[in-house]
């Protein structure tokens, strides 16, 4: 099955305001970049985005943050984004702060459906006994704090129950992939590409380089294409524009 869409724009076409996005990456590694530019373009609002972080002033999913068309955020880490920040305190932005492989074992759960799974990180602490504030209101106040959750003990350890996460589409980059959705990421920018791709009930990767099917390795495959229903082919200068979030240099 051909699952290749002639643009990004035409790829999201059909995500309606209020859709919940799983969307890879970290930092800015391994970022949908012009997927999430065509969604900014097409105007959808009210979204719920679940990521690891929500991109950086400028790029990424603060693209989308900044024009105001992101409701509600899940993720594990926040501190590069002053827009975030300033949302999020102002009471305009609802967050679900969640630990790191958390977020990356609901991601998974979620895509081989598991509906819940229990885990030991977080136990006695507010992310299992409630009270995070998920939403401020304007005078500084918890306007929306998170539940409690279930918690159990097994062989005398105390776990806290999380839920998998399915969401209605997932936004993905891939290095390499071919025309039915088969995924090969480069190194690190898999990160959470691979479990946003399983989350999402559609998934829509861009791809730096489309080859025919057959040429991937079978073993070097990270996403099968079952989990992949659209495949958006980058142009060379699409694929090429890879910013670094921190330039460091060593003497």
């Amino acid at each position: 099955m051909n699952k290749t869409v002639t643009s990004a724009a035409a790829a999201v076409a059909d995500i309606g305001d209020g859709s919940s996005l799983a969307v890879g990456g970290f930092g800015l590694c391994g970022v949908p970049e012009v997927l999430i530019q065509a969604l900014h373009a097409q105007g959808a609002t009210g979204l719920g985005a679940v990521s690891n972080n929500c991109g950086v002033d400028g790029r990424g999913l603060g693209i989308l943050l900044a024009a105001g068309r992101i409701a509600r955020v899940t993720g594990s880490y926040v501190g590069e984004n002053k827009e975030f920040a300033r949302q999020y305190l102002s009471g305009e932005l609802e967050v679900e702060l969640t630990p790191q492989g958390t977020l990356a074992e609901r991601l998974r759960a979620g895509g081989c459906g598991i509906p819940a799974f229990y885990t030991p990180a977080g136990v006695g602490t507010q992310i299992a006994d409630g009270g995070l504030p998920w939403r401020y209101a304007p005078d500084g106040s918890v306007a929306l704090a998170s539940p409690p959750k279930e918690t159990r003990e097994f062989d005398g350890r105390p776990y806290v129950m999380e839920r998998g996460i399915v969401t209605d589409y997932a936004l993905v980059r891939a290095a390499r992939g071919d025309h039915h959705g088969n995924l090969v990421f480069n190194k690190s920018a898999g990160n959470f590409n691979a479990l946003a791709a399983m989350a999402g009930r559609i998934t829509i990767a861009e791809v730096e380089e489309l080859v025919e099917p057959g040429v991937l390795e079978p073993d070097a495959v990270d996403v099968p294409g079952i989990f992949v229903q659209r495949v958006v082919p980058l142009t060379p200068d699409q694929a090429s524009d890879k910013q670094i979030e921190k330039r460091t240099v060593r003497g």
